[in-house]
Order: C-alpha cells, then sequence, then structure tokens
C-alpha cells in the first residue's frame, strides 16, 4: 500500500462528523450560512474556503475546527522554532505554491506545516521527494505565507551593496536585473505587503537612513530600516518599474505598476515627492480581489443601506460621498456603481485616479497635462449620451456647476466632496459657488463615512465598560453592559484589531429637507429636522457597532466627534 493510500485512509478513520456539521454544532455558524453557503459554492471549492470568503467564520476559527475533526495538530508559527536546516529539503517554488513548511524532523518522520490537511497528493509528493514519512499539522494560509518569505526569501541583501560608495550614476543598469539585490529587496518588501493585506507601502528618507513602513488596516507600522546608501538605488528601481522620469528629482511624479503576486493580479499606485533628504516614495497596493463590490458587504446597517439604494436607484438628480482620505469613499463608489451596472444603462465615469477597471463601466482618467480635467471630462461625457454619471470628486465652482446641472437634466450623478458630516455638504456646496435653489432641487441624498478597525475574532474578549463609556452610550439612550476588545494574538499581530469596517451617516434629502434648503434654513435647524425623523449620526452608527462587538469605542472617537 502506497503512502498516499495509507494516509486518505488513515484520514478518512479519523473524520466522524463533516465539517459543517461540527461548525454548527459548536455555534460558529447557523444552519441558515451553512446552506447558504453549500447553495452558492463554486464548483470543486471547498466549504472551508467558501465560509471565509463571506467572512462567516475565521481562519482561526476554521483551524480549530480541522484540527477537532481530523485529530492534526494545530500549529501557530508566529513563533514556532523553524529548524532552518530543513529548508533545503522542500524547495521555495514548491513551498509557496502549495503551502508547505517544513518544521522539525522526528527519526524518519518530518512535521510540516500545511493549510490543507486533506491533500493527499502535496503529502506523497513530499515523501517521494524527502524520503521521510510526512507528519502534517495545520496552520493558516497567511502565517505559512509570511514564514515562507521570512526564512525562505528574506535576506540580508542591503549588506550585498557596497555601503561606502554612493553609486556614481542615478542609473545603475543592474537596476534592470531581476537578480540585482536591490531588485530582490524591493520584490520582497512588496510581496510581504500583499501578504500582510497592507493597503500603502512608505518609503521614507530621513538624514542618515531609509524606513520602509506598512499601512495595515490603517495603521502605519515600521518594517525595515535601511542604509542611507540605498536610497537612490531603490528610488530609481521604484521609477522604472512605474515608468517615470529617473533623471527628474525636483518635482512631483505619479506611476502604476502591474504585478502578479501571490497568484493574485496587482495594481499598484505609485507617487514621488521631493523632501529636503531625498525623494519620499508611496506606494498604494490595489488588490482587485480583496475588495467587494456589494453594498450588503461595506457595513451598512439595514435602514441606512435602503435609504441610500433609493437615492442611487432613483432617474436623475446628484448623490455625494462625504469623508477624508481613505474613508473608504471609492469602495462605496463602485458597490453603487456595480449595482447600478446593466446592459440597458450608460454609466460614464471620469476618476483621478482609476483604480479599479469595472466590466461594462466606460472609466475616463483624468489627465491635467492634456486639459482633461474633472470638469473637461464632465463636459465631454455629456455628449456621450449617458444615463449615469461618476465624478472622482467636485473641486471647484466650474465641476460642482456642471454636475449638479446634470443631474437636473436627467442623468444620476454620483460624486464625493470633502466635508466632515452629510449635512456639512449643503454649506460646502453652496460655498463653493452652486445656487442653493439648484443644491435643494437635485440633491439626493448625501452619505458620510469613516473606517473604522474590526476587533481580531480569534483573540476577542468581553470586558466591564468603563465610567466614561457608559456616559457616552447614555447621552444616545444607548445601553452596554459588556463591550469586546481583542487582547492581542499573531493574527491580528498583537495589536487587537483585524481589519475595518465602516460606520456611515445617511441624510436622505426629501421634501422637507429641500423645502429647509430652499428656505435658508441653517445647518442646525435642518439638523433638528432631521433629527425627528431618524437621522443617525456618524458618531451614533459607531457606538451601535461597538453594541454589536464589531469595534471599540476607542476606535469610534478617533475617526469621529461626539
Amino acid at each position: 500500500m502506497s503512502f498516499l493510500e495509507e494516509r486518505k485512509i488513515g484520514l478518512v478513520n479519523k473524520v466522524k462528523l463533516r465539517l459543517g456539521e461540527i461548525l454548527t454544532q459548536q455555534g460558529l455558524i447557523t444552519k441558515e450560512q451553512l446552506n447558504h453557503a453549500l447553495e452558492t459554492k463554486r464548483p470543486g471549492q471547498k466549504l472551508g474556503d467558501k465560509l471565509l470568503e463571506s467572512g462567516d467564520i475565521t481562519e482561526m476559527q476554521l483551524m480549530e475546527v480541522l484540527q477537532q475533526q481530523l485529530g492534526i495538530p494545530h500549529v501557530r508559527l508566529h513563533n514556532y522554532n523553524i529548524d532552518q536546516s530543513l529548508l533545503n529539503l522542500i524547495s521555495k517554488e514548491y513551498a509557496r505554491e502549495n503551502l508547505v513548511l517544513p518544521l522539525k524532523k522526528e527519526q524518519n518522520k518530518l512535521i510540516v506545516a500545511v493549510s490543507d490537511p486533506l491533500d493527499y497528493f502535496v503529502f506523497n509528493d513530499l515523501w517521494l521527494s524527502t524520503g521521510f514519512i510526512i507528519e502534517p499539522a495545520i496552520a493558516t494560509k497567511d502565517e505559512i505565507r509570511q514564514q515562507i518569505l521570512r526564512h525562505y526569501e528574506r535576506e540580508n541583501l542591503a549588506e550585498q551593496f557596497d555601503l561606502e560608495h554612493e553609486p556614481e550614476t542615478s542609473r545603475d543598469l543592474t537596476l534592470e536585473e531581476e537578480t540585482s539585490p536591490v531588485v530582490k529587496l524591493l520584490s520582497q518588501v512588496i510581496q510581504q505587503a500583499v501578504v500582510e493585506k497592507a493597503s500603502d507601502i512608505h518609503f521614507d528618507p530621513h538624514e542618515h537612513h531609509v524606513v520602509i513602513r506598512l499601512r495595515i488596516d490603517g495603521s502605519l507600522r515600521t518594517e525595515q530600516t535601511l542604509s542611507k546608501n540605498i536610497q537612490s538605488s531603490m528610488i530609481t528601481r521604484i521609477k522604472i518599474m512605474a515608468g517615470l522620469d529617473i533623471t527628474e528629482q525636483k518635482i512631483p511624479q505619479d506611476g502604476r505598476i502591474k504585478r502578479k503576486i501571490e497568484g493574485r493580479d496587482i495594481d499598484m499606485r505609485v507617487s514621488t515627492l521631493p523632501t529636503i533628504f531625498g525623494e519620499k516614495v508611496v506606494i498604494r497596493v490595489l488588490d482587485i480581489h480583496s475588495v467587494s463590490n456589494h453594498l450588503a458587504d461595506l457595513g451598512f446597517e439595514d435602514h441606512q443601506l435602503n435609504a441610500f439604494v433609493s437615492m442611487i436607484e432613483k432617474p436623475h438628480g446628484i448623490v455625494l460621498l462625504t469623508g477624508p482620505t481613505g474613508s473608504g469613499k471609492t469602495s462605496t463608489m463602485y458597490g453603487a456603481l456595480t449595482r447600478l451596472n446593466q446592459e440597458n444603462v450608460n454609466i460614464i465615469t471620469v476618476e483621478d485616479p482609476v483604480e479599479y477597471q469595472l466590466d461594462g463601466i466606460n472609466q475616463i482618467q483624468v489627465n491635467p497635462k492634456v486639459n482633461l480635467t474633472f470638469a473637461s471630462g464632465l463636459r465631454s461625457i455629456l455628449r456621450q449620451d449617458p444615463d449615469i454619471i461618476m465624478v472622482g470628486e467636485i473641486r471647484d465652482e466650474d465641476t460642482a456647476n456642471m454636475a449638479v446641472r446634470a443631474s437636473i437634466t436627467g442623468h444620476l450623478v454620483l460624486s464625493t466632496l470633502h466635508t466632515n458630516d452629510s449635512i456639512g455638504a449643503i454649506d460646502r456646496l453652496i460655498n463653493i459657488g452652486v445656487e442653493r435653489f439648484l443644491v435643494g432641487t437635485s440633491l439626493n441624498g448625501v452619505v458620510a463615512q469613516r473606517l473604522v478597525r474590526t476587533i481580531c475574532k480569534d483573540c476577542v474578549v468581553s470586558k466591564e465598560p468603563a465610567e466614561r463609556e457608559k456616559e457616552i452610550f447614555a447621552k444616545y439612550n444607548l445601553k452596554i453592559e459588556q463591550v469586546k476588545r481583542g487582547k492581542g494574538c499573531p493574527t491580528c499581530n498583537q495589536t487587537g484589531y483585524k481589519g475595518r469596517t465602516a460606520i456611515h451617516e445617511v441624510l436622505n434629502i426629501d421634501e422637507d429637507v429641500q423645502s429647509a434648503i430652499l428656505n435658508n434654513q441653517t445647518s442646525i435647524e435642518i439638523q433638528k429636522l432631521v433629527r425627528d425623523k431618524g437621522f443617525t449620526y456618524l458618531f451614533e452608527d459607531g457606538l451601535r457597532k461597538v453594541q454589536k462587538g464589531l469595534t471599540t469605542t476607542e476606535e469610534v472617537l478617533r475617526v469621529a466627534v461626539e
């Protein structure tokens, strides 16, 4: 009997209950969630992967259930003492492709971390190639990826540079060769950012060194500190990848990089900025596979979602999204466009930049060099027989007036505006230069939003709320008996947070609000009017998410004011 057959028989004998049955028995999912996952999973897709994709369970919960189901130990690789001498038994390429990692050797057995304990063919391959009996240990995919990056690929490449001498020319020909140390170092940094789901990579020049930081779940974290002599070569390599002018160092530049990393197509936006210590570079990492374009996944409460959908499904008018940079406005905008995208509708957008490409939608990239601005682009769009128009941002009077007039001539217009709350968007439009009567007759509604970090599900604990928290909740007639906190674990890098969700403030412009705008009523009077109709403040929506155990009061106070 082959090793493959023995492994299959041994594991099958251990399986007493199906995965779905164990998950429902332990209360991790409901029967409705299980049935929905079984009905909607793709052909060949495993149930566990579908539940992870839909966010019903965490990968750590899945690992613990598989441990119970199969009797295979579950390991945390964060502080695991991996035997470095075993790495040459499994090639880097095979480890990355199959997500396996050798951990330790016990006589004729090789303990291997795997993400899929039922992949018998991988076990058989490893048995044939190493000559050892393979004993699997279950670990999460992210932990295995991080450890492969750390043990196989993380080299001290900085030492391979001549640190005493700066390159004589800004363009080193080796910067286009994949074997160049600076190319390998940069590739590792980008790969790590993708593995750890970072949204941005910062290359910060200082007087004597260069700091590389990753923005993960909205917070920056220092990753590496490199010698100052690496700065020139690294910035030049980034510019080569992004198609920028490597000889120009005194003006800001913008570019784009496309790469396939970890089996996924990754789009990166590159921005350079001259500082007193050299050029600072920020790379925005856009992973289209990790972004949901479904409105139901964006953190709306049911009544808020219904109000927003009613705004965007009107045949004409303008709908605004407000909030600072990085508040998730683009994701909400794309979610709205995805919902509205139908064969019989002509949707055209003008954006700066086009972050994600949407099938069936005509997207225009702003280009000031050829005088293609939001205003001129919008003017041209109106000659293209559009039904729905999306303007990336309203920045000036010309764009604002064009957007508003388009909305009252039979078009639905979606756009963003920089204001602190939803009601403030009314005054902002008027201050820009839009006539008050046009604001009142064109506006369908305004949504203000912020992003808050969500509590890590793998280390969540319940605690008694502080007196200050009780006072805050009492102001909004909300009761709180227990609050959730993340105590910190390897999954969340000891932060207590993993992932983000949005808090919203949805202002529906009905006849009463429209009348108040036209009658020159102040923001405070409009606020009182909508409050009597059940309007929920941004801060209040955040508190309701604290009630549900999704985030913490500290996070809400960080992004919103009482």
